[in-house]
């Protein structure tokens, strides 16, 4: 935001690029889950370019990024983050959209900005990764980092005079205090949570969930609704051949309906609880189980009977009738990414 800002500002025509990897954690989690917060729900990358009003073009990358997650050339940060890779593969595919004869070129546009601060990300922002990023990019000196660019060597719009480097910062480190001074400076007073950013790869209980599924499958590979998925409801794997997916409040519960047709579904129907997915082959006993262990989510966890309907992608239904799990025996191995 405050990148585009400060080079709009310098009248210079800028428009924006938000990259889909199917990660992010804004636009998907915080509009199904209820809001029990101030802060509002909305897709941040959208917001932003409506209170600059720039243009704004969200690419698919789901696919290609693929290659990113599972393979990084760079390695990992502190889970399964490819930041590294990331950062090149997004100015890269930008590069390639500018140098192809596709949108970029048509609009003439002569180099990049990004948002980065030297220092902000131990992973990727650092001023040794910097030089690289450019580099594995091709980007090179069209790439420009306004917020910084101070403590880096000039780029090619600030030698060519379409920038004046003067009018940009020279900020670094972790502290966004500068930051917030600067929006302030040019009217913004409100802006999207300035740090830990918005990638589920960066959470450690996601990462466990998304090993766990390639142990499950035997393959380290993965489809957008897997990764959808994994960022919904509790996920609980009693035994090797199948896991649950437990929804935890009302807007989970209703974004798993629409699953109902891919895995079977149970369904408490003696008292008030959530919805559960079963994700695997499980057998007559497992479903027992499971039914169990809904009924340990649920408002019947203390009763002494409950009747929970199975529901089956074809269309099939049946009820069981037992009695909940009780908490002693939901063995905390079984909890993946709790």
């Amino acid at each position: 935001m405050l990148a585009a800002k400060v080079i709009a500002d310098q009248g210079i025509a800028v428009e924006g690029v938000n990259f889909f990897t199917g990660f992010c954690v804004e636009g998907h989690t915080h509009a199904i889950r209820e809001n029990r917060s101030k802060r509002p729900k909305r897709n941040n990358a959208l917001w932003v370019a409506e209170q600059l009003g720039i243009k704004l073009h969200i690419i698919d990358v789901i696919e290609e990024y693929k290659d990113i997650v599972l393979n990084p050339r760079h390695g990992y940060g502190a889970h399964l983050n490819p930041c590294l890779d990331c950062k090149v593969f997004m100015v890269k595919k930008a590069m390639e959209l500018w140098l192809s004869d596709g949108f970029m070129s048509e609009h003439g546009f002569d180099f990049i900005i990004t948002g980065e601060v030297i220092g902000q990300r131990p992973k990727s922002q650092r001023k040794a990764t910097m030089p690289l990023i450019a580099r594995e990019s091709g980007a090179d000196d069209r790439l420009l980092r306004p917020l910084c660019a101070k403590f880096l060597p000039e780029t090619l719009p600030e030698r060519e005079g379409w920038v004046d480097r003067e009018a940009l910062f020279g900020f670094h480190g972790r502290n966004r205090t500068p930051q917030i001074e600067l929006a302030r400076r040019l009217g913004i007073e409100d802006w999207a949570q300035p740090a830990g950013g918005c990638c589920f790869l960066t959470d450690d209980s996601y990462s466990d969930k998304l090993q766990d599924l390639w142990q499950a499958q035997g393959v380290r590979s993965y489809e957008l609704d897997d990764i959808m998925l994994l960022k919904v409801g509790r996920h609980i794997r009693p035994a090797a051949n199948f896991k649950l997916i437990i929804g935890r409040e009302l807007g989970e519960n209703r974004y798993l309906e629409g699953y109902r047709k891919q895995f079977p579904a149970l369904k408490l129907e003696s008292h008030k609880g959530p919805l559960c997915l079963i994700d695997g082959t499980p057998s007559a006993a497992d479903l027992l189980l499971a039914a169990r262990i809904t009924g340990r989510y649920s408002q019947g966890r203390e009763a002494e009977q409950i009747v929970v309907s199975v529901n089956w992608p074809d269309g099939r239904r049946e009820e069981l009738t037992t009695t909940p799990l009780p908490k002693a025996e939901l063995a905390p191995e079984w909890l993946i990414g709790a």
